[in-house]
């Protein structure tokens, strides 16, 4: 759910509130559109908090669980929650096709924390914190946690790669173009369900987590920076998979804006194959004061 900031504050508000139409249509693409979060990542988790198989974890706004499976394997129990009911089943559908039985997904907003969900060693957001109403998810999450728990940031952008302009293999997609495309059909605003996207800044989710009673953050980088090579289908689902241009937007001219996509990626690679270099991915670790 991760973009960069410039994009965030562009002709936003603060009055946004969350609705169910928000990533609707684009859970199907996450799959192939989102790079999955590589190996390191599960490992630096597993270092930094000594994961050896008997801890809690939840994972809010956990979307097709990406990062909740990485995680399964580390824990007792790891806890999905997400209020996108196709992302709850494409999250469902993940797991038992790898197999996964010591995971649980609900249903519900971030907003409805605690519910009835227990303690927790380990909180974690996945590039969906700036959704919520960041106080008060905050507040809840720091009731949840155990004893010394913490409460970690996974910073990534894992729907394209960085701004480097080295030459690759392959050319890279034509992002800028891209954008442009998409403001051709839904304006210059960028949206976010059935409004204009809201304004979240990492100072805003900063004083939120002080404000809970938390400390940090701590970060700890992970090398994770490779160079992928990305097919045109690839690229075309990372861009249905964000909320600002899911598949419903578009209304009865996404099939024409998908056919303009493809275009556009064909005239920059004949073969339809792009070459990336993924961008850095970071834990901010936050503690629970007390």
């Amino acid at each position: 759910m991760a973009a960069d900031a410039s994009s965030y504050r562009r002709g936003m508000s603060r009055d946004w509130r969350w609705d169910d139409t928000l990533y609707r249509g684009s859970a199907a693409y996450y799959g192939v559109g989102r790079l999955p979060y590589p190996p390191a990542v599960a490992d630096a988790f597993t270092e930094t908090f000594a994961l050896d198989g008997t801890q809690r974890v939840l994972d809010v706004g956990c979307g097709p669980g990406s990062l909740t499976l990485l995680l399964a394997p580390r824990v007792a129990v790891a806890v999905g929650v997400d209020a996108d009911p196709d992302m709850i089943a494409a999250a469902t559908a993940s797991a038992d096709r790898a197999g996964v039985t010591n995971v649980e997904w609900r249903l519900m907003r971030a907003e409805e924390l605690p519910a009835d969900l227990g303690r927790f060693a380990l909180v974690t957001f996945a590039q969906s914190f700036h959704w919520f109403e960041q106080a008060a998810v905050a507040k809840a999450v720091r009731g949840m946690l155990e004893p010394g728990g913490a409460c970690v940031h996974l910073q990534a952008t894992t729907h394209r790669g960085d701004a480097s302009d080295d030459e690759l293999d392959h050319p890279r997609p034509p992002y800028e173009q891209i954008d442009a495309l998409i403001r051709s059909y839904l304006g210059p605003v960028r949206r976010a369900g059935r409004g204009p996207r809201a304004v979240r800044t990492p100072e805003d989710e900063e004083d939120a987590l002080r404000g809970a009673g938390f400390t940090g953050p701590v970060r700890i980088e992970i090398d994770t920076v490779r160079v992928v090579t990305r097919g045109a289908d690839d690229v075309v689902a990372a861009t249905f998979s964000l909320s600002g241009s899911t598949p419903h937007l578009f209304g009865a001219q996404a099939a024409r804006f998908e056919a303009d996509l493809r275009a556009l990626l064909h005239d920059t690679a004949p073969d339809d194959t792009f070459s990336e270099r993924t961008r850095p991915i970071a834990l901010d670790v936050w503690r629970a004061e007390g």
